[in-house]
């Protein structure tokens, strides 16, 4: 990124320097910015009749005036716009003279005035800070660069002036890391993050960060300045670097607004605070996502009044229940159903959810629960009703009755698996439509806006009130689907704990490998996977039970794990020290050997190594990437790719591999655990000792080598 440079015209005098400006006619009118408010104005030196000329007044828009900063006192008879009161854009310049002809001019910030002028240093960065600490955000992933110098200005006075009263900023050497933090801290917490990157290209490198955001409804704001607006010095903030003006763009906000709630220009900084809370209140209204806000340097300069607003007109928009009719009809369906199934995606988010759905399986005996991507912890996998993490192909969906997609994106994929034609089905969500995807539809007869959590309580609560449900839920039959669904359920457990021995030549796959890492690792462990090809496997084995303990990544952009797992730790750790205690939950990041090198793990093992934030990382090693094949075969299952070695396609990193814990270490100064691991023999021991070295402060990363399909 460039740096941060104030240049000084060669051969300049202090007095010259201070004050620049160009001849203007008497009388004419000097825009300030359409749409933002009129900037400081300055009677250059070199174009004002002689101080000591008592006959001469200028005088600049006498109706608004306020006192001259500090490099102007002295100079008689001069004021100066106020721009924080000014009702309009237009300033006039007006010249009353009684002797000596008036001189006007149109006056400018140099690129040398902040130098020697003391600004009031509550500008619209500032009160952008303290707009998001007021809104809940403690921690802001930054990347700077030209377009921040109000930012690092804020930021300092923060620190020194607001300490335990401003945000926590956490330098990210890379805009994917910074935004997979954030996603990660906010997916734990469903509170909103904020990151800052610089003007374009830091915003096209949050890259795929974005889309992760956006699908995985991440509540994160976005902030990115944006080339200067002004070019001879006419405002603080003014172009001052080459940079300025490669990096302007016709629209910057578009790079991203597509995978954004919301987007927005900051016009101006009266009303900062209100655009960072109208962004946030889209981010956290379901479905919550990323926002993006961008402004420019002479926006983020101007000097400000202090204000507050009211946090508690700023909640987010709030769903409501099913209709009345609703209720009853899906009670009535599942009541009557005779294979039942709830399928859900992302309905975990509230950690509330897993006992609602517990619950309702509990009652609706022979109802089973049915995951797809993993977004979340939905439904523990102690229960009989669990059937796992499946990507939209189970063969309970085939055979359903009836079906209650809860929201969910990818129930089933109709080239694999779809249900039967006569079955019912019911889709509530908070977003059914999905607005964002141009090609989606489901075989639903019924389709509901709604919040999860209050629909399936609401179901529940008629089930249970109902005499004639009472009566349907109860009975011999429904405790022989009570028994078959147990029968099953034990059955599903023995298939997984067969697949998770390791193989008889002391290989291993992930199946194995995730299996030991269940057993060894804290029972409360949260668990980041980015594991791919190998998540099912990864998900069958670690059979998570608790809210919140389960965060794949929530869309397709790969290398999200590196950062969204320190984020979970920052966040359990933040969390764990506002309830007293003295550090949060063990933290495992699981994934592939390919998705390891989209993390950016030079960013992401420097971050954790400077701000002190331990987690366990699993690397599955398989020599390459293996979901490309998967894909060629399910389109071409008989072609020549199909014969082809993983070389010949070109996916393999044979027989060349990385370093990949190597690569971590070099990152971490030096101070990291390493390891690698092929044999099953091994495993126990290294393990421990990666645990132990995690839980004493220090981050791990261990290379596993594994067999591929296990």
């Amino acid at each position: 990124m460039p740096p941060l440079l104030r240049a000084t015209p060669p051969g300049a005098t202090r007095a010259s320097r201070a004050l620049q400006g160009r001849h203007r006619r008497a009388g004419a009118a000097a825009v300030a910015g359409i749409g933002r408010p009129a900037a400081y104005r300055f009677i250059s030196s070199t174009s004002r009749p002689n101080n000591n000329d008592a006959s001469t007044n200028n005088t600049i828009n006498a109706g608004n005036t306020t006192a001259l900063p500090p490099h102007s006192q002295g100079r008689t008879n001069t004021v100066i716009p106020n721009p924080l009161v000014s009702p309009n854009p237009l300033v006039a310049t007006t010249t009353t003279a009684t002797s000596t002809p008036a001189l006007t001019s149109q006056h400018r910030w140099s690129s040398t005035l902040a130098a020697t002028d003391k600004p009031k240093m509550y500008t619209t960065s500032f009160a952008f800070f303290e707009a998001l600490w007021d809104a809940g955000v403690e921690h802001v992933f930054v990347n700077l660069g030209s377009d921040h110098p109000s930012i690092i200005e804020a930021m300092v006075k923060g620190a020194r002036e607001k300490k335990g009263q401003f945000p926590c900023i956490i330098t990210c050497p890379n805009e994917m890391v910074a935004m997979s933090m954030a996603d990660g801290y906010a997916r734990l917490t469903n509170k909103p993050q904020a990151v800052i990157v610089h003007v374009d290209v830091g915003t096209q490198g949050l890259g795929a960060a974005v889309h992760n955001a956006s699908a995985g409804r991440a509540p994160v704001l976005v902030f990115a300045g944006i080339s200067p607006i002004t070019q001879e010095g006419e405002l603080r903030g003014s172009r001052t670097e080459f940079i300025h003006w490669i990096q302007d763009v016709p629209d910057q906000k578009q790079i991203v607004a597509q995978y954004c709630r919301y987007s927005a220009e900051l016009k101006t900084g009266v009303n900062v605070k209100q655009m960072v809370n109208r962004a946030l209140q889209f981010a956290r209204s379901a479905p919550a996502g990323p926002v993006y806000l961008c402004g420019s340097r002479e926006v983020m300069e101007m000097d400000i009044e202090p204000y507050q607003i009211k946090q508690d007109q700023w909640e987010p928009v709030e769903l409501g229940g099913l209709p009345s009719g609703a209720v009853r009809k899906i009670a009535d369906a599942l009541a009557g159903a005779k294979e039942p199934l709830l399928v859900t995606g992302y309905a975990g988010r509230n950690q509330a959810m897993p006992a609602a759905l517990v619950e309702l399986a509990n009652t609706v005996k022979g109802l089973r629960v049915m995951d797809t991507g993993g977004s979340d912890m939905c439904f523990p996998a102690d229960h009989p009703a669990w059937l796992g993490l499946r990507y939209g192909v189970e063969d309970a969906v085939r055979t359903a009755d009836v079906i209650v997609v809860l929201d969910c994106d990818v129930p089933w994929i109709q080239t694999q698996c779809k249900p039967k034609e006569d079955a019912r089905i019911f889709h509530i969500d908070a977003d059914p439509l999905k607005q964002v995807m141009p090609l989606f539809y489901i075989q639903a007869q019924h389709r509901y806006r709604a919040d999860a959590l209050t629909s399936v309580e609401q179901v529940m609560g008629l089930l249970k009130s109902d005499e004639g449900f009472r009566a349907q839920l109860t009975g011999e039959e429904r405790e022989n689907k009570w028994t078959a669904l147990q029968s099953s359920y034990n059955k599903r457990l023995e298939s997984i704990a067969v697949r998770s021995q390791p193989l008889e030549n002391g290989e291993f796959g992930t199946s194995h490998l995730s299996a030991k890492l269940k057993d060894m690792c804290p029972k409360d462990t949260i668990w980041a996977v980015e594991a791919v090809t190998n998540t099912l496997f990864v998900h069958d084995s670690i059979q998570p039970t608790q809210p919140g303990q389960w965060i794949n990544c929530g869309g397709g952009g790969l290398g999200w794990s590196g950062g969204g797992a320190l984020g979970i730790k920052l966040a359990s750790d933040h969390e764990a020290q506002l309830k007293g205690e003295k550090k949060g939950k063990f933290v495992v990041q699981i994934v592939g050997d390919g998705t390891f090198l989209f993390s950016v793990p030079g960013s992401v093992y420097w971050i954790s190594k400077r701000y002190n934030i331990p987690v366990l990382t699993i690397v599955l090693n398989n020599k390459g990437w293996n979901a490309p094949r998967k894909s060629l075969l399910l389109v071409h299952p008989d072609g020549l790719g199909s014969k082809a070695t993983n070389e010949e396609i070109n996916i393999s990193f044979d027989p060349v591999l990385p370093d990949y814990a190597g690569i971590a270490k070099a990152a971490a100064g030096g101070d990291l655990f390493t390891a690698r691991v092929d044999k099953a023999a091994d495993l126990d021991k290294v393990l421990k000792e990666a645990i132990e070295a995690v839980q004493g402060g220090q981050t791990a990363v261990v290379d596993c080598k594994v067999v591929s399909g296990c």
